[in-house]
């Protein structure tokens, strides 16, 4: 039996299906899911960015964490940290990529650290989905073709999930701008 981990999980459940599945045809129950609860998981700022502010994470900060991730020529002190760190970076990738445009550099340059291309971030997250489904063995043989999927579908779903945030801007926003116009 699973335990509903978030009060919101049903909710993100609801709106990643129909998006999903509805607008983009992606009918994989078990990507719904963990796409769901990595909303909810986002949901608490302490995860979102690691104790980052809401500008997100540097280039030389993705790139750092990368390295981190990085058993072999990096800081990763195992293979499960390893894997547990490129969980991360995808997730992070794809929740940015599709939910927080403002945190992606649009090229127009800023005095403050660059932050990630869309791009940029695509690579990141494909990379990290692909190492993770590479652990395909005792306790993560389950898990391995969903990471797969993701990484084949990197950019369906990061789409998936701006259509999301553009579903719930509607939803959450503008019934209230609309009853804000009608009071005036």
């Amino acid at each position: 039996m699973q335990i509903q981990a978030h009060l919101l999980e049903p909710f993100f459940h609801h709106e990643v299906h129909n998006i999903f599945e509805g607008k983009l045809g992606l009918n994989e129950p078990r990507v719904t899911a963990y796409v769901a609860r990595l909303l909810c998981n986002f949901a608490e700022t302490d995860s979102l960015f690691l104790v980052r502010g809401a500008g997100g994470h540097t280039v030389d900060e993705l790139n750092a964490m990368r390295l981190a991730a990085d058993p072999v020529h990096g800081t990763a002190p195992s293979f499960d940290a390893e894997r547990a760190m490129r969980k991360y970076i995808g997730d992070y990738a794809l929740f940015v990529g599709g939910m927080v445009p403002e945190a992606i550099d649009t090229g127009l340059g800023t005095c403050s650290p660059r932050r990630p291309t869309h791009g940029e971030l695509i690579i990141a997250g494909k990379e990290s989905y692909y190492i993770v489904s590479q652990f395909n063995v005792f306790e993560y043989k389950k898990e391995a073709p969903m990471f797969e999927r993701l990484c084949d579908q990197f950019e369906r779903y990061m789409l998936g999930l701006s259509l999301v945030r553009e579903e719930l801007r509607k939803r959450l926003v503008l019934p209230q701008q609309a009853s804000h116009g009608s009071t005036g």
